[in-house]
């Protein structure tokens, strides 16, 4: 299989196609297998992927670590090809806790120094704060990155969850690689306003969420029992009613994928490919079994019947429930 390739908006690097979410081998997804972990990164970068997503706050830097470990131990070639997107600014306690967002310039200096020294590198790729921090305006913040561009610790500029309006603003005060935030057949909010910004200024999507947590990859089932570490037992969209509701959306698509011979994860995964080149889907595999089915999608091909039946299945906003609980909506700049 090759691996196809996608540029980061009009100033950023070009990338797999698809990118690797590394936070579920470390937080919020239930336990997690180091080793199977390691194995999995090891095997995105032999098949060709070249983004690794990660966040300073994934289980208080065990994340950076892992994937410093992971890039030790890969071939000099292989490590030499990843490209590593990093989102900071999440406070949290001992206890797990979160406790808003920092975005201050002297912060934004001081999560960088603790990233590049997790991650075992000399320069990140890709950096970008993971939600609005509301008491710092986004060009004090997107200032202090193009400060660490300027002195070589930091590539690109990205951001994440936020809306047009301070698209507009960040995009203003420097170059902007690529907007992360949640995009897939049951999360598609963007499209409405978010979506033409990006593209009216030259900025790229990085889509996490494209199966939506799990929900629809087509393995998770209704009597599924979720760890109380794992975020999924607090989403409103795995709760009651509004889990069965969105588990009829995925056997409606199942019915579609199973007529093309594929995987509910693969058509699901391939009609975000289908959205344009300038959108760059992340998978969050956790095992090498789950990766190799969401690299087939790669080689699924989604004609206009297909994407109309894939509509008729799964309209826009059908989905039951909120992305996120009610106290982590608040956060979302994109959202408001």
């Amino acid at each position: 299989m090759t691996i196809q390739t996608r540029t980061l908006g009009t100033t950023g690097p070009q990338v797999s196609a698809l990118g690797l979410g590394c936070m579920g081998m470390s937080a919020l997804y239930g336990e997690a297998d180091r080793a199977e972990s390691i194995a999995t990164i090891h095997a995105a970068l032999e098949a060709g992927v070249t983004l690794l997503d990660t966040g300073d706050f994934y289980a208080m830097g065990h994340n950076e670590l892992l994937i410093g470990e992971a890039l030790r131990a890969a071939p000099a070639a292989r490590r030499e090809q990843a490209l590593l997107s990093v989102k900071f600014g999440a406070l949290r306690d001992p206890d797990g806790g979160w406790s808003g967002y920092d975005g201050r310039p002297a912060a934004v200096k001081n999560f960088a120094a603790y990233s590049l020294q997790r991650l075992g590198v000399d320069q990140i790729d890709v950096y970008r704060i993971a939600r609005l921090d509301p008491d710092v305006p986004i060009e004090e913040t997107v200032g202090a990155i193009a400060e660490l561009v300027e002195k070589g610790y930091v590539r690109h500029i990205g951001l994440s969850e936020v809306g047009a309006e301070t698209i507009r603003r960040a995009a203003a005060t420097a170059p902007i690689s690529d907007l992360q935030i949640e995009y897939s057949l049951i999360s598609r909010g963007i499209e409405a306003e978010i979506l033409p910004t990006v593209r009216e200024l030259g900025i790229a999507v990085t889509a996490y969420g494209v199966l939506s947590r799990g929900l629809i990859s087509g393995h998770f089932t209704a009597d599924r029992q979720l760890a109380a570490n794992d975020f999924r037992a607090l989403s409103p969209r795995f709760q009651g009613e509004n889990l069965q509701h969105n588990l009829n959306l995925v056997e409606a698509l199942r019915k579609i994928a199973e007529q093309k011979g594929v995987s509910v994860a693969q058509i699901a995964i391939a009609w975000v490919l289908s959205r344009g080149e300038d959108v760059v889907p992340l998978v969050g595999a956790r095992s090498r079994d789950r990766l190799t089915e969401a690299l087939g999608a790669m080689d699924v091909v989604l004609d206009e019947a297909d994407l109309r039946a894939i509509e008729e299945a799964v309209p826009a906003d059908a989905a039951a429930g909120d992305r996120y609980p009610t106290q982590q909506m608040a956060h979302l700049d994109s959202e408001r």
